[in-house]
């Protein structure tokens, strides 16, 4: 079990973090490791360089940082990669941020990820406090989950979410629109995980990390359009539901699952974000979208105190931007920032 930090409780401390816009900032995402074992076409390049571990924090230390943004008002953990679940023993970690979930001081403790390991961890994450997972999941072709992910095999994953599902996991997948690739696997998602119990939510690609010349374009499929091609088969009505996330959701009266839309490009989802992502490195990035961001390592390392950390993150969230900037058109083809998603985490 990884030994809790200190807690100060003075008010300085622990008053919340709010921007620039007044949006509360109570909302962190965590990527524990920049590696996974798959290679999705649209997140990685097939030759990924990772980072030497020694960059990488540990996690006790980890730990400590999350617990820092607890402290200031975070209400929501979400961990995530790259693949969180290959992480070397990534679940004391968990088991240990489950403390705050206990307490009452965290509302939910949660986790993306691709399914691989789920047949391994379900159970544990359960045991430890986690409620909710996504998995991320593209197709139910397997021939099309190898082209994806390279090298994934689709009942590996299949399996691991039925065994999310009987430990108790309440479950969303997450699939990438991908123009001319699953753009014809719409509505069996849909009609799978209505009859799996699963919410599904679309998202639009990102232009994040260099894939390929031309590749962006050739996958950008908006959700505006995906959105009208349900509409053929599924009603689909207005739900005001919220996870804490950017999705947009809509119910499928047909199998009274929700369905959501992650529309980074065609309509911008900034005015409400209170989440701010951190790598493994310690860097805190105040917008998934913008380069700018606040080195918390060094604090972190330097005293055992959290003071210098606590100031290092309030300076930081002085600097969270109102929006992101992402563009895919035949103008702006490469990427609109140089870290493939896989650094900031999903």
């Amino acid at each position: 079990m990884i030994d809790p930090v200190s807690e100060a409780q003075s008010p300085a401390a622990t008053a919340p973090l709010i921007d620039p816009f007044g949006r509360k900032v109570e909302y962190l995402r965590v990527s524990v490791t920049d590696r996974c074992d798959l290679r999705c076409v649209y997140c990685m390049a097939e030759d990924m360089s990772f980072l030497p571990k020694a960059e990488v924090l540990t996690l006790e230390e980890l730990d400590r940082l999350c617990s820092a943004f607890v402290k200031l008002g975070t209400r929501k953990l979400r961990l995530t990669g790259g693949e969180p679940l290959v992480r070397r023993d990534v679940m004391r970690l968990i088991r240990s941020l489950g403390r705050h979930i206990q307490s009452g001081d965290l509302d939910e403790l949660t986790l993306t990820t691709n399914g691989t390991m789920l047949f391994k961890h379900a159970a544990g994450l359960y045991e430890a406090g986690v409620r909710r997972i996504n998995v991320s999941l593209d197709t139910l072709d397997p021939h099309k989950f190898q082209a994806i992910t390279r090298w994934g095999k689709l009942d590996k994953i299949l399996g691991g979410i039925q065994a999310a599902k009987d430990a108790g996991l309440k479950i969303k997948i997450n699939t990438v629109a991908l123009k001319g690739v699953n753009d014809d696997e719409v509505h069996r998602l849909v009609a799978w995980c209505g009859e799996q119990g699963f919410d599904l939510t679309f998202i639009e690609v990102m232009p994040m990390g260099d894939i390929g010349e031309g590749a962006r374009m050739d996958q950008y499929w908006p959700l505006t359009m995906l959105k009208a091609e349900l509409q053929k088969r599924w009603t689909l009505t207005e739900s005001d539901h919220r996870t804490g996330g950017p999705a947009r959701y809509v119910r499928v009266e047909e199998t009274g699952q929700r369905v959501g839309f992650i529309t980074p490009l065609t309509h911008n989802f900034c005015e409400s974000c209170n989440r701010v992502r951190l790598t493994c490195t310690g860097t805190l990035y105040m917008c998934l979208g913008q380069e700018d961001a606040a080195d918390l390592r060094t604090p972190l390392r330097i005293s055992d105190e959290d003071g210098p950390l606590i100031d290092a993150v309030r300076e930081a969230i002085t600097r969270k931007p109102k929006g992101h900037d992402f563009i895919i058109d035949r103008r702006h083809q490469g990427p609109a920032v140089g870290r493939h998603m896989s650094v900031t985490g999903g």
